[in-house]
């Protein structure tokens, strides 16, 4: 059973940092592409980063010097630090793992959340002003 299981949400005013996780179960996580995606009411699924199986991470523009994704491949566990937070960052943010084949049949295409065979419950972030 894949479960994703995200953790360390919460509500913070701007200037301030949060630390996600996700726990993966369930499937070969180096089979997989992790990333951290967001979605406020209204619009539609936001990539954030995401960390391939070498490492290599990419960023959304929006997060770029403010936010790390990070995983400890033991624990198949993936983490996202976040700072210097703003009250647009505010939403849901997901983790998802997405087939390596897949993303890279279609170029790597990380942000595509449609791309993503697993999610998780999601964890909310709230930053006030």
């Amino acid at each position: 059973q894949v479960q994703l299981v995200e953790s360390g949400g919460g509500s913070v005013q701007a200037g301030g940092s949060l630390r996600l996780s996700c726990a993966a179960s369930g499937f070969t996580y180096s089979k997989y592409c992790m990333a951290w995606f967001r979605q406020v009411p209204g619009k539609e699924r936001e990539g954030v980063a995401t960390v391939n199986n070498a490492g290599s991470t990419s960023y959304a523009d929006s997060v770029k010097g403010r936010f790390t994704i990070s995983q400890d491949n033991a624990k198949n566990t993936l983490y996202l630090q976040m700072n210097s937070l703003k009250p647009e960052d505010t939403a849901m943010y997901y983790c998802a793992a997405a087939s390596n084949v897949l993303l890279s049949y279609y170029g790597g295409s990380w942000s595509v959340h449609q791309l993503y065979n697993y999610w998780g419950q999601g964890t909310q972030v709230t930053v006030s002003s």
